[in-house]
């Protein structure tokens, strides 16, 4: 819905992206950082836009009442109640399985605060689906979105993170560093 005015709108306010993503990945998780400030969904929307794939998101379930709610909705995403335990990464995993093409975008800090942790679960979600993980990163000093080649998960988050994540995310300017430094550092 209305891709080529959200294109049109990420690259007149200066933004590019800059993709490794096969064209014909079908199924994926996405994991998005920094989540830093709202206009990271507006940055979200224009680069989904810009590289031409059909990618949904999951997002807190506040975010879908009234009365802009139907606004979310109609981008892609899907609420995630987060007051409770719901088992939601055997559901997403499920969900994946039922799917023969789905891509879902994720925060994986949960949150816009700093955080000095990572949340786990998309990890696990992508690990249990066996579906990739693309990692994206909002530059915005260089107003440059970086989307790393999929990898598949080990099943060691601590390993995966110095392999994949912590490389890639430090030369993400703009990142909040606590995490990547923690990781760094072996800090789980």
């Amino acid at each position: 819905m209305f891709r080529w005015l959200y294109k049109a709108l990420f690259r007149l306010a200066g933004w590019k992206s800059v993709n490794n993503v096969p064209a014909d990945l079908k199924k994926a998780m996405f994991a998005v950082a920094p989540h830093a400030i709202w206009p990271d969904f507006l940055v979200g929307v224009g680069a989904r836009a810009d590289i031409g794939l059909k990618i949904g998101y999951l997002g807190k379930a506040e975010l879908f009442r009234p009365p802009f709610g139907w606004i979310f909705k109609a981008l892609g995403g899907t609420p995630v109640i987060r007051s409770h335990s719901t088992n939601f990464v055997q559901q997403v995993a499920e969900t994946f399985n039922m799917h023969d093409e789905l891509i879902v975008a994720i925060a994986p800090e949960g949150t816009r605060k700093n955080v000095a942790r990572l949340k786990t679960g998309f990890y696990y979600m992508a690990h249990t689906a066996k579906v990739p993980i693309v990692m994206v990163g909002f530059d915005y000093p260089r107003k440059t979105v970086f989307l790393e080649k999929p990898f598949y998960t080990t099943g060691d988050f601590e390993a995966d993170m110095q392999k994949y994540f912590v490389p890639f995310f430090k030369s993400i300017q703009g990142t909040q560093k606590d995490w990547v430094a923690n990781y760094e550092k072996g800090e789980f």
